[in-house]
C-alpha cells in the first residue's frame, strides 16, 4: 500500500468519524513511511545538538531508519533537546529564537506530521491558510481582499499574538490532541517532543510552555491550538451572534477579523483578550487594534486618528484603498515598509560579505534573490514597489563593487554599461489580479 493510499484511508476514517478519537494510528508508520519522511526532510539545514549531518546518516540509512522505527514503536525513543539559535527580527535590533531538532528528530516529526495531517485537514477551518497542504499566503491575501471589498464600510481587527510559540501551554495542547488522537504511541511521542527541553550555551532548560519555532511538527501543533482558540470559536460562537456579516482569515499566528458593523466589531474586540488568556496567550497591546477600514469618498470616511485607518499590514503587505483605472475604489496591496527595509538590509549584508567573489557568480546569486522576491511580492498593484526594490539592489551592488579596490572608481556611467552585460531581472508581477479585481 502506497503512502498516498494510506493517507487517503486516514482521511476517510477521519471523515467518517468527524467527532471523537481515532485509535490504532501508529501502525501506518512503517519503514517505507520513514523513507518517505526522510526524503521530505531538508538535508542542508543546521545540525542539532548531536551534530549529525544527512551525509553521515545516509551512510547507513536503512539500518538507521529501522532502528528509529523500532524505538518509536516500542516507546524507547528519547527526544533530544532542540538547539536554540537566534535570527534577527524585522527591526534589526531584536532577535527571534529558533529551535533546531536533530536530523533523526526531524525525520520522525515529519513522519508524524504525514500521519496527522490527513486527520486534521478534515477538521480545520477554511479560514486557516498557514502551513497546510494546498494552501498558501497568497490565498490568505485573496481571502482578505474579498472580505474587505465585500464590506467596504466595515471594521477590522488586526490580531497579533505576543510570542505565540513561546506561550503554548503543553497540558492544554496535549488535551486538544487527545480529543482526536487516541493512539498512545503517537500521543506519547508528541509529549516527549514538548518536554524535550532547549539546549542553549550548554545549558538545558525544560519550559512548561512553548513549542520551538523550527520544529517540523510545531506548525501543525500551532494550527491545532489556534483552531480551538480562534477559528472554531469565531465560526461557532461569534458568527451566529453577529448582527451582520463577518469573516476571519488566519495564517499561522497572524489573523485579520472583519465586520460589516461597528457594534459587532467592538463586542468581539472587547472579549478577545479574555478568550486568548483562557489558553495562556496574550495579545500584543500595540499591534492588536480595532480600525475602521472604510472605502473613501463619503463624508465620514476615515482621515486618521485613533480607531481610524486607511491601511493595515498583513503577511508582508500594506492593504489600502486606492483609485482604480476606471475611477472607482478598490483595496490594493504594496510591500510593507518593514519588509522592504528588511529585504534591502539582507541584500546589503550579502553584498558586503561576498564583494570579492567573481562578478558572474554575484550576478547569478543576486538574480536568484530578486526572482525569489518577485515570486512572493509580485502581485497586481505592487509593480512600483518592485521597481524601487530592484533599483535599490542595483545601487547596493554598485556601492560594494566600488569597494573591491581602494583606487578604482565605479561611476554610474560605467556601472550602467556594466548592467548591460550583467542585467538584473526586471520587476515582474507573478500573481495576476483576482477575477473580480481585473478592472482595477
Amino acid at each position: 500500500m502506497t503512502i498516498s493510499t494510506k493517507q487517503l484511508e486516514l482521511t476517510q476514517r477521519a471523515t467518517e468519524r468527524a467527532e471523537g478519537t481515532l485509535t490504532t494510528l501508529a501502525h501506518f508508520i512503517d519503514l517505507a513511511w520513514l523513507r518517505e519522511a526522510y526524503r521530505r526532510t531538508r538535508k542542508d539545514g543546521a545540525s542539532g545538538v548531536d551534530g549529525q549531518t544527512a551525509s553521515d546518516y545516509e551512510q547507513r540509512l536503512e539500518e538507521n531508519l529501522s532502528a528509529l522505527l523500532e524505538r518509536f514503536k516500542s516507546g524507547r525513543y528519547r527526544a533530544p533537546p532542540v538547539k536554540r539559535v537566534y535570527i534577527p527580527k524585522a527591526d534589526g535590533k531584536r532577535r527571534r529564537p529558533i529551535g533546531i531538532p536533530t536530523l533523526e528528530d526531524k525525520i520522525l516529526q515529519r513522519a508524524v506530521v504525514m500521519l496527522l495531517e490527513p486527520i486534521y485537514e478534515v477538521q480545520f477551518s477554511d479560514a486557516s491558510y498557514g502551513f497546510r497542504p494546498g494552501r498558501s499566503a497568497h490565498q490568505a491575501l485573496e481571502a482578505v481582499w474579498r472580505g474587505t471589498m465585500g464590506h467596504p464600510n466595515g471594521w477590522l481587527i488586526e490580531l497579533d499574538i505576543e510570542s505565540f510559540f513561546d506561550h503554548v501551554d503543553h497540558k492544554t495542547l496535549q488535551t486538544l490532541v487527545a480529543r482526536r488522537v487516541g493512539d498512545g504511541v503517537v500521543r506519547r511521542i508528541i509529549g516527549k517532543w514538548l518536554n524535550a527541553g532547549v539546549m542553549e550555551d550548554g545549558r538545558l532548560s525544560r519550559p512548561a510552555r512553548g513549542t520551538p519555532q523550527g520544529g517540523v511538527i510545531s506548525p501543525l501543533l500551532a494550527n491545532i491550538y489556534l483552531h480551538e482558540v480562534l477559528d472554531q470559536w469565531f465560526e461557532e460562537d461569534v458568527l451566529p451572534r453577529l448582527k451582520s456579516h463577518g469573516f476571519v482569515v488566519r495564517f499561522a499566528d497572524d489573523a485579520v477579523l472583519g465586520f460589516a458593523r461597528e457594534d459587532d466589531a467592538r463586542r468581539v474586540y472587547a472579549v478577545l483578550e479574555k478568550r486568548f488568556a483562557k489558553f495562556g496567550l496574550k495579545l500584543h497591546p500595540e499591534k492588536t487594534r480595532l480600525i475602521k477600514f472604510k472605502r473613501p469618498g463619503g463624508p465620514d470616511h476615515p482621515r486618521g486618528g485613533p480607531g481610524n485607518s486607511r491601511s493595515f499590514d498583513f503577511l508582508g503587505f500594506t492593504h489600502f484603498w486606492a483609485r482604480t483605472r476606471k475611477g472607482g475604489w478598490a483595496v490594493k496591496r504594496k510591500t510593507a515598509k518593514n519588509r522592504l527595509s528588511r529585504a534591502l538590509v539582507t541584500i546589503k549584508q550579502w553584498c558586503r560579505r561576498y564583494r570579492h567573489e567573481p562578478v558572474l557568480w554575484q550576478h547569478t546569486q543576486l538574480s536568484r534573490k530578486l526572482r525569489g522576491h518577485y515570486a512572493y511580492y509580485g502581485i497586481t498593484g505592487n509593480g512600483r514597489t518592485l521597481v524601487r526594490f530592484r533599483h535599490a539592489v542595483e545601487r547596493i551592488w554598485r556601492n560594494w563593487l566600488a569597494r573591491r579596490s581602494a583606487r578604482a572608481k565605479l561611476l554610474w556611467s560605467r556601472f550602467k554599461t556594466f548592467l548591460k552585460r550583467y542585467p538584473l531581472p526586471p520587476a515582474r508581477v507573478i500573481h495576476s489580479a483576482y477575477p473580480s479585481q481585473s478592472s482595477s
